[in-house]
C-alpha cells in the first residue's frame, strides 16, 4: 500500500487542521468526510477534494476504500467512534482526550490490544519541532534524569463556551481542553513515568466571563454565554514511581495580567523551557550556560504540528515508523486527569498504586 486512503469523522474546527494536513500530504488520498450535518459534510468534502460525504459515520467506516480515519468529534464520542473504527479494520487517529473518562479509555485500550491496527492519540504538540529537538537532547542524556517539571496554561478570558463548557459532553473544562496539552508534553519529555499519586484542586469562581467583550477569543459554534458547567481553574501536584514530580495549573478564566503558557523540565545535568520557545540550561567548564537551539520561529505552529502529526500517523499505518503517541499514552493521561478531579472533589490526595 503506497497511498494511505483517509476518512475524517467530524467536520468542525479541529477537523480543518487534520484535513489541511491530509490534503497537503503526498502519501494520502482523502476519500470522505462524515458529519451529523450532511450539508456541512458535503461542503467540507468539496473544499478539501474528498469525493464522498456521509451523515452517518458508520457508512464511512463501512467504505472499503478507506484505510484510516481521523476522529474529530466531541469528547463524549471519541472512545465510541475509535472502537467502531478499530472493529471496522481502520487505523485510527483520535483527537485528545482519547476518552472522556478512564472507564471509556480502558475499554478502548482493551479493544486496541485485540486488533492489529494503529491507534494514535492527537497529542499534536509532541510533533512540534521544538518538542522534537528537546526530546533528542533528553534521549541523548544531555539533561540527565528528569526529576521535576512544570506545566501551565492560563487564560484570562478564554472559555470557548458551547460544548466545551458542557461537562456532560466535554468531560471537563480547561483541564481536559488545554491543560492536557502541557501535562502531556511534560509527561512525554519525562519519559512517560508511572503515576503513583495526585493531589488536585478545581475552582468555578468566574464562569464563562461572557461579559468580557474587549478581548478576542475562540468561540464554539454553539457558544452560549449563559451556559457553563465546567471548572475555571485546575491545579495539581503529580508524583511518579521514579520519584519525579510535576506541577500543573490551567485556566479558562483567571484574573491574571496576561495569558501564559509554560512547559519546563529539570534534570540532574540540565533543564529546559519548551514554551514559548526552547531554551536549555546546563553547565559547561564550571559555568552556567543557556543554549537556544535555532528552530524556525521557535514557537508552536499549528500547521507544522499537524503536518508532522499526520505524517507520523500515515507512516505508522504504512509500517514505516512507530507512532509517537500510542493509545496507551492517551489512557495514562486520562488516568491522571480523572485523579485530579477525584482529588479535588474529595479534598484528599488520590493514590493510584
Amino acid at each position: 500500500m503506497s497511498t494511505f486512503r483517509v476518512g475524517v469523522i467530524g467536520a468542525g474546527s479541529i477537523a480543518q487542521s487534520h484535513l489541511t494536513a491530509y490534503q497537503n500530504n503526498p502519501d494520502v488520498e482523502l476519500i470522505a468526510v462524515a458529519d451529523m450535518n450532511l450539508e456541512r459534510a458535503r461542503a467540507v468534502a468539496d473544499q478539501y477534494g474528498a469525493p464522498r460525504a456521509y451523515a452517518d459515520p458508520h457508512e464511512l467506516l463501512a467504505d472499503p476504500e478507506i484505510d484510516g480515519v481521523s476522529i474529530c468529534t466531541w469528547n463524549n464520542s471519541h472512545a465510541a467512534w475509535a472502537i467502531a473504527a478499530i472493529e471496522a479494520g481502520k487505523h485510527v487517529l483520535v483527537e485528545k482526550p482519547i476518552a472522556r473518562t478512564l472507564a471509556e479509555a480502558e475499554q478502548l485500550q482493551r479493544i486496541v490490544e485485540q486488533h492489529d491496527t494503529v491507534v494514535q492519540v492527537g497529542f499534536v504538540r509532541r510533533h512540534s519541532p521544538n518538542c522534537q529537538v528537546l526530546k533528542s537532547f533528553i534521549d541523548a542524556d544531555e539533561l540527565g534524569e528528569i526529576y521535576y517539571a512544570k506545566a501551565s496554561c492560563l487564560r484570562r478570558a478564554g472559555n470557548p463556551g458551547g460544548w466545551f463548557a458542557d461537562k456532560e459532553i466535554s468531560g471537563g473544562g480547561p483541564l481536559l481542553d488545554i491543560g492536557i496539552h502541557v501535562l502531556d508534553l511534560c509527561w512525554y519529555l519525562m519519559g512517560s513515568p508511572k503515576v503513583v499519586s495526585v493531589s488536585g484542586n478545581t475552582y468555578d469562581k468566574l464562569g464563562s466571563r461572557g461579559n468580557i467583550t474587549t478581548m478576542p477569543r475562540y468561540k464554539a459554534a454553539d457558544y452560549d454565554p449563559d451556559r457553563n458547567s465546567v471548572e475555571d481553574l485546575a491545579n495539581a501536584v503529580i508524583r511518579f514511581e521514579n520519584g519525579a514530580s510535576l506541577l500543573l495549573d490551567c485556566s479558562y478564566s483567571l484574573h491574571a495580567t496576561k495569558d501564559s503558557i509554560d512547559v519546563s523540565v529539570y534534570g540532574e545535568k540540565g533543564g529546559a523551557e519548551l514554551e514559548p520557545s526552547l531554551r536549555i540550561a546546563t553547565e559547561m567548564h564550571d559555568s552556567v550556560v543557556n543554549i537556544e537551539p535555532q528552530i524556525g520561529s521557535g514557537t508552536f505552529e499549528f500547521g507544522t504540528g499537524f503536518a508532522n502529526e499526520i505524517q507520523n500517523f500515515v507512516d505508522a499505518s504504512l509500517g514505516k515508523a512507530e507512532s509517537v503517541a500510542p493509545a496507551w499514552h492517551g489512557v495514562e493521561i486520562v488516568r491522571i486527569l480523572e485523579a485530579i478531579y477525584e482529588s479535588a472533589a474529595s479534598g484528599r490526595e488520590v493514590s493510584l498504586v
